[in-house]
């Protein structure tokens, strides 16, 4: 930006580092800088459905002594304040793929703007430079283009300014600022240096060469402005005047700005802490130190703050005794304008730090209910645990010692628990949560790998020579097995180096991207190949050959071939708004994969026929109580039934993360579904090995592993914002949502979705089997332990963070470290949720009718 850096250069501007508070999106941004308030946390949700800003601030101060305001750009300024606006002409600020249309739209109107004079404030917000960011990152090709666009705006503007003051129609003051940064993935929302260094430049203001290195924060804007157009301060502000914006005042006017500021945090602070006893502190320290022209203030907190203000406002009113006199006038006006400062930034800091409101009463009972509400989950897990594994007269065939012991397994996923809630009361160790689970993940593959070889060698010592060889190989196959989850796990770990501390260290897919896109490309084609040739190699495997499954096999065959068609042909212009086919393609593979997973679900167990052979592919044992029950019930179909929409889901959900998800993301995809495989046929083939619960928490610890191996952190910055607008030409909030939640916990549903497969193949000879039980019973078998572990581990999780964050609100930091991870537990908890539904649904709804086909026959 050549003409805005002469600017800086020849001292026509004033430029700031402004450090905004996290967190760094659009609508609490705009909210800090005309207010000067710090808001909370959860202002990230309310950023996709602005509501209008009801706090004092800036607009409100203009609007009501009649200035005039002019709104072009972003129309979340037209949602935080509707109906103050003299003209307007807003744009969407979620559309991201559209990188000209937004800027064009604000300047055409610029040029007539710029000629009128019935307007005393001309907002523009331009959304090109934040879509560049979105859509390639900070060294994208169109960044140096749109940093060139602004340039000419800063010059148009500038140049009018002059031009307007030449014929002595008064002084402008043309303020350029960024409400937040960006991450080098363009991305933004956390708390790093690169994401709230943003821009304050004031042109207009007294003329002199400044440094542009100084940093202020965000907020200081608001009560800079405040005091230069003579509006009050937004009473709710913890921001500090710009000193060099007041140089061009005289002396008195500078006190004054400075005494105004100081009364208004000062309100603040009596506000927070009762019985502020600045009014009646002792003052006589001030006079014994006033020729040092500083006193040195060691006290408590609120004494402090006193001590600090009483000594400024001592100063001021030492000043105005001795302004006949030029040489102690001067000395006392830099100490007075000093103290006043040092207050000023002691206070707001402060402030800063208990800025939000916080309702005891609604935390209390929040937390209560997610206690009460953890400790049913847990009763009703442990009630079933009796029922299944105590209940009845047969003895378990765990190859451990006995049931009554705890193998070295069940400890070890107990304690992973544990550990994670112990590992939530570190700020470091949430930023880097990945290495948790990296390393509980290894740890208890390593745990499967050991008992697999104990098994074989009690197989070989309790097994006669013909029964050895079958046992020995299933055994072998499951080595297998456990060696594929290591091995995949391994590349998973490397593929992102993901957390805060460490992300510039090197990395796969780091090194692919710097080998070239072709690299990405090439490897892209092939996984994407692999992962669609494994899922439609499963459904045209299962032997049956009726029109359902034909049809169930064609959708998903050209859904496939339509994925591979948008990769090759229009991925690079998948963020082009102008380019209809690709939008059009990807949105016939929705409906494809809506119409043919939703069709799987509902048609599936209406047309399975009935018979004695069985889909699913495993060699599972089926006790005698199991075969006297299928004689009434279709427990058998039930199982088929399951097998194939658990593909289905399987399948769909490959498919849509490998249009949605980054290029360099798509072996990760494919790593992760072998991990899926591999892990249910080694669990399918283990028998009674494992406990079915330890098996259910596994596949949770391994999809939470899996969305850190993706590239995701426990910082808003890694959500990707760019994906969540393919297939959608114009912008829908609910929309771009969906998609967004479907890209960011792509792994965790991937592993709920997936258990649906799980149940269908698993060993149906459970350790206890009631002597009297039903249909209902065995159903509750296949979902009990599917349903009820992720939501007691996530309940136990949620509620354990929740008090770790009461326990840390006045932590450094609350807002830059536990507060987006509290959103992130929260945004899993529904993620569980969902998918939970999903499996208890499916198989609800799949043994209901096929149960009302077995007792009344159904002819299709």
């Amino acid at each position: 930006m050549p003409y805005t850096q002469s600017l800086l250069a020849s001292g026509s501007a004033i430029g700031y580092h402004a450090k905004a508070a996290p967190p760094t999106v659009t609508m609490p941004r705009l909210k800090a800088m005309v207010s000067g308030a710090i808001g909370g946390f959860l202002d990230v949700a309310f950023n996709f459905n602005t509501q209008a800003m009801t706090d004092d601030n800036l607009l409100g101060q203009f609007f009501k002594i009649g200035r005039k305001m002019v709104m072009l750009g972003d129309e979340t300024w037209l949602k935080l304040f509707p109906g103050l606006f003299k003209r307007h002409d807003g744009v969407s600020s979620f559309y991201v793929k559209d990188t000209v249309q937004v800027d064009q739209n604000v300047s055409r109107h610029l040029g007539d703007e710029l000629s009128k004079d019935d307007w005393d404030l001309l907002i523009l917000h331009y959304l090109g430079l934040d879509h560049v960011g979105h859509i390639g990152g900070r060294n994208s090709v169109l960044m140096t283009p749109k940093m060139k666009e602004m340039d000419e705006v800063v010059k148009l503007i500038h140049s009018s300014i002059n031009q307007s003051q030449g014929n002595g129609l008064g002084r402008t003051l043309l303020m350029i600022v960024s409400d937040h940064g960006m991450t080098e993935n363009g991305n933004h929302g956390g708390s790093t240096y690169e994401e709230t260094d943003t821009l304050a430049l004031f042109i207009g203001l007294r003329n002199h060469v400044f440094d542009y290195a100084s940093v202020i924060n965000q907020i200081d804007i608001a009560p800079t402005l405040a005091l230069l157009f003579g509006v009050p301060i937004p009473k709710n502000n913890v921001g500090v005047l710009i000193r060099e914006a007041f140089d061009s005042l005289k002396e008195d006017k500078h006190l004054r700005a400075l005494e105004l500021n100081s009364w208004q945090l000062l309100r603040l602070l009596q506000a927070q802490l009762s019985g502020l006893p600045c009014r009646n502190f002792p003052c006589d320290a001030f006079y014994d130190h006033q020729s040092s022209g500083s006193t040195d203030c060691n006290h408590e907190t609120e004494d402090m703050l006193c001590c600090l203000y009483m000594e400024a406002t001592t100063l001021y009113t030492s000043w105005k005794s001795k302004r006949g006199f030029e040489s102690a006038s001067n000395k006392y006006y830099s100490s007075a304008a000093a103290a006043y400062y040092k207050f000023l930034k002691s206070a707001s800091e402060w402030l800063s730090r208990r800025s939000t409101d916080k309702p005891v009463k609604l935390l209390a009972l929040g937390l209560a209910t997610m206690f009460v509400s953890t400790v049913i989950l847990s009763s009703l897990m442990f009630c079933w645990l009796r029922e299944i594994y105590h209940g009845g007269k047969q003895q378990s065939l765990n190859l451990n010692d006995s049931m009554n012991g705890w193998s070295l397994d069940e400890t070890f996923i107990l304690s992973v628990i544990l550990i994670l809630v112990s590992s939530m009361t570190s700020s470091s160790m949430v930023e880097e949560e990945h290495y948790i689970w990296y390393f509980l993940i290894s740890t208890f593959y390593l745990l499967l790998l050991r008992k697999t070889a104990q098994s074989l060698c009690v197989v070989r010592l309790q097994s006669s020579f013909f029964t050895q060889n079958g046992q020995s190989r299933e055994g072998y196959f499951r080595i297998c097995f456990v060696f594929l989850l290591l091995t995949s796990g391994r590349v998973l770990r490397g593929w992102h180096q993901g957390g805060v501390n460490w992300t510039s260290l090197p990395d796969i897919s780091k090194w692919l991207e710097q080998a070239g896109s072709q690299h990405v490309k090439s490897l892209q084609l092939i996984s994407a190949f692999l992962v669609i040739s494994i899922g439609l190699f499963a459904l045209f495997s299962i032997e049956s050959k009726g029109k359902c499954f034909q049809m169930v096999r064609l959708s998903f065959l050209i859904s496939g071939l339509l994925v591979l068609l948008h990769i090759t042909k229009y991925q690079d212009y998948t963020f082009s708004s102008t380019n209809y086919g690709a939008t059009l393609l990807v949105q016939i593979i929705y409906a494809i994969l809506g119409v043919a997973t939703i069709g799987t679900v509902v048609a599936l167990p209406w047309v399975i026929p009935f018979s004695t052979s069985k889909i699913c592919p495993t060699d599972n044992t089926i006790s005698p109580l199991f075969l006297s029950i299928h004689e009434k019930f279709p427990l058998v179909e039930l199982r088929d039934s399951l097998y194939v929409i658990g593909w289905a889901y399987v399948l769909c959900w490959c498919l849509l993360q490998l249009l949605l998800q980054q290029p360099i993301n798509t072996t990760p995809i494919l790593l992760l579904l072998l991990q899926i495989l591999a892990g249910t046929l080694y669990f399918a083939r283990s028998g009674t090995h494992h406990k079915e619960w330890v098996e259910i928490a596994a596949f949770y610890y391994l999809g939470m592993a899996g969305h850190f191996a993706l590239g995701n952190t426990n910082t808003l910055a890694t959500i990707d914002v760019a994906g969540a607008f393919i297939g959608i030409s114009s912008h829908s909030t609910l929309l771009s949502g969906i998609l967004m939640f479907i890209i960011t916990y792509a792994s965790p549903m991937f592993i709920l979705l997936s258990l649906v497969m799980y149940i269908s193949m698993k060993n149906m000879a459970h350790p206890v089997i009631p002597e009297k039980a039903g249909p209902g019973d065995h159903l509750m078998m296949m979902l009990g332990f599917s349903c009820l572990i992720p939501l007691v581990i996530n309940s136990i999780l949620l509620t354990a963070y929740t008090v770790v964050l009461l326990l840390m609100q006045n932590h450094l930091f609350v807002w830059s470290v536990f507060s987006p991870k509290y959103l992130y537990v929260c945004a899993t908890a529904v993620c569980t949720y969902i998918g939970v539904f999903i499996v208890a649904a499916t198989g609800f709804y799949a043994y209901f009718v096929l149960v009302m086909r077995k007792q009344k026959p159904y002819s299709c």
